[in-house]
């Protein structure tokens, strides 16, 4: 073989070891192609969506919140009611609160709203120096508390006192009323709830039986509540008004308008008054 060939090749060897070589691999795609693409959300669909859920859950969130707070708030007042009933009538912080009744896991905020709102402005909730009690409507120590407030009454005319009221605010109420005796009478109202009343043993006296007559002679059945409350009041007496149910005025209907216009119809033909006969009553005669 020619030597010029021969250094020819060889260099055409170094010149090809010197240069680097990059093999072409396939792309992924073209392996691939096969597979189902996975379609792109919609981005405005998709953020709309996840809008609509976090205000929808929003929503829940509050409401949840709100009636979490209100059952708590119900939760004291029904423990304050009832240790108070059992002769528990010391105040209590909102940390005893909470710890008695098993409410622990409320937030701070919560706690916040207990004390700075809801707690302050209930009716049924006293509160002293930071701490809180229950306040009935009428807040009776023992027996005696209760006689002396059923004389009050009977003095002032004020009538008797609701029982429930009693057993509200008189610890071991039940026990009490039952060591009174006969120093009290029960009356049951219409809707079935009984009223305390003092029983004043001064007025028990024997009437003559003519003076019995005579108050019964007096006929008062056309005399209704109305007069004979307004009568009292010009005597100067006041009645017992708030011993009772009350009682739902009458819905008064409206009455029609009397004088209602008549409807007008138009007339036609008024040209042809003269002209036109009537034939109503048959064929009139021929003149």
């Amino acid at each position: 073989m020619d030597p010029a060939l021969l250094r020819e090749r060889e260099l055409f060897k170094k010149r090809a070891l010197s240069t680097p070589a990059v093999e072409k691999r396939p792309a992924a795609s073209d392996s691939g192609s096969h597979k189902k693409k996975k379609p792109k959300p919609d981005k405005e669909s998709s953020s709309g969506s996840k809008h609509s859920t976090e205000s929808s859950n929003g929503n829940f969130n509050l409401k949840a919140s709100s009636g979490y707070k209100f059952g708590c708030l119900a939760k004291i007042v029904n423990y304050m009611k009832t240790r108070h009933q059992n002769g528990d009538t010391h105040f209590l912080t909102l940390e005893e609160i909470l710890d008695e009744t098993k409410l622990l896991d409320i937030s701070m905020k919560q706690k916040q709203w207990l004390m700075t709102e809801a707690l302050v402005s209930n009716p049924k909730i006293d509160v002293r120096d930071g701490t809180y009690g229950f306040k009935p409507k009428y807040n009776l120590k023992d027996k005696k508390a209760l006689l002396r407030l059923l004389d009050k009454h009977d003095q002032l005319g004020l009538g008797g006192v609701l029982l429930d009221d009693v057993e509200e605010g008189l610890p071991n109420a039940a026990k009490a009323i039952k060591a009174l005796g006969d120093q009290i009478i029960f009356v049951t109202r219409p809707d079935k709830k009984k009223i305390l009343f003092y029983n004043d043993k001064h007025c028990q006296f024997v009437v003559d039986e003519e003076f019995q007559k005579l108050w019964r002679s007096v006929p008062v059945d056309s005399i209704d509540e109305e007069k004979i409350e307004e009568y009292l009041k010009k005597q100067g007496i006041s009645s017992m008004q708030e011993t009772g149910p009350k009682k739902k005025m009458p819905v008064q209907k409206r009455k029609k308008q009397a004088g209602q216009r008549k409807k007008q119809f138009k007339t036609h033909n008024i040209h042809l008054a003269g002209v036109l006969e009537d034939y109503s009553d048959g064929v009139p005669g021929k003149k």
